[in-house]
């Protein structure tokens, strides 16, 4: 059955392949696009994807503005929209905390607001670090009471993008909970390229690792051999949103996306470096080590990182079991990791290693 869904951050990397898979089931899309006449752009790139093109449309807004910018006839067509898929975000280490909370946080507010205004499902795109209850008290949350927060303190901790990613998703449901509406929470792992082909946009995490080991900018792991980088492959994350989006029994739920065979960091690199040739790293540089480093601007920009990037390193382990259940009642296959990340690596290799060459 053909279904209207409303899709924010729909010309970034998830965005783009969700778009590509909704279209390919047969479903119409309406995307909040702040620059509209770039519509022939994404329709061509989700007929890349092996998406349906001419089921997607622009739609003129902006997650900055009131009623997010939209015009009343849009605002009318848009409420035949049953779902509505939120993950427009600004992804970005060293944003201030205004910015950060302007798109991030009040931009998650006004798409719940028009979600339980048309009565669509809510579908939102949270962050495995919500899942890291052990993380979340160390930086001064307490996920039973978020009402108590220390925002600010949060955000110099963890830095804006991250504060802001986690200040909107205890925002948003208490918002949803206080006007009723239908709201569910995907959250994702750092995500891979596609399983087969290995797209990945430019600018993805997992890309900035890749070219930095590529320039020689990474010569140590960081952390220790139980450090390790939860991923999600980008098709397989789409498929569990979507099925998210039309499951009944989804309502009021979230649900972790996080493939639990994720290698080692060590590991993760060997894969990467693997199939394009190179030699990984074998020694580690201790994670205190390396924040000191960072906090140096000069020696930051050598190595193409900051201390932001460094929280998602993990030794904590996740529970994924509701994950494996969920997917094994929709009939969804996890794609093998290893294989995922040295796809990725020859794309990477291929195609972004001048930054900018991929919109």
């Amino acid at each position: 059955m053909s279904v209207e869904c409303f899709v924010t951050g729909g010309t970034g990397f998830i965005g783009q392949h969700l778009l590509a898979y909704l279209s390919a089931k047969g479903h119409t899309i309406r995307v909040l696009m702040r620059r509209p006449e770039r519509l022939a752009a994404l329709r061509e790139q989700v007929d890349k994807l092996g998406g349906v093109a001419t089921r997607v449309f622009a739609v003129a807004g902006d997650l900055e503005h009131d009623n997010l910018g939209l015009s009343l006839a849009d605002r009318e067509v848009l409420r035949q929209s049953r779902v509505v898929f939120h993950l427009g975000a600004h992804f970005a280490w060293g944003l201030s905390l205004e910015h950060s909370r302007a798109v991030n946080v009040e931009g998650a507010q006004r798409v719940a607001l028009l979600a339980v205004e048309q009565k669509s499902r809510l579908v939102m795109t949270g962050g495995y670090m919500l899942k890291n209850h052990e993380h979340l008290q160390r930086i001064g949350i307490d996920p039973r009471h978020p009402e108590l927060t220390n925002w600010r303190a949060v955000y110099r901790r963890v830095g804006a993008y991250e504060g802001s990613k986690l200040e909107a998703h205890f925002a948003t449901l208490q918002l949803m909970s206080a006007k009723g509406g239908e709201m569910t929470v995907v959250h994702p792992a750092t995500v891979c390229g596609h399983s087969r082909t290995g797209h990945i946009l430019d600018g993805q995490p997992l890309v900035e690792l890749i070219r930095n080991l590529v320039q020689g900018r990474l010569t140590a792991v960081p952390g220790t051999p139980d450090h390790w980088l939860p991923l999600v492959t980008v098709d397989y994350l789409v498929e569990l949103m979507a099925a998210c989006a039309f499951d009944p029994a989804m309502a009021g739920q979230e649900l972790l996306a996080l493939d639990d065979q994720s290698p080692s960091l060590r590991e993760l690199m060997v894969q990467v470096t693997r199939p394009i040739g190179l030699k990984s790293p074998k020694h580690h540089i201790p994670l205190r080590l390396l924040k000191v480093l960072l906090s140096i601007p000069p020696v930051a920009r050598f190595l193409n990182s900051s201390t932001e990037a460094l929280d998602f390193i993990q030794t904590t382990r996740f529970d994924t079991t509701a994950a494996e259940q969920f997917a094994n009642r929709h009939g969804l296959a996890k794609p093998d990791m290893r294989q995922s990340l040295q796809h990725t690596a020859v794309f990477v290799h291929s195609h972004c290693m001048t930054r900018g060459n991929i919109r």
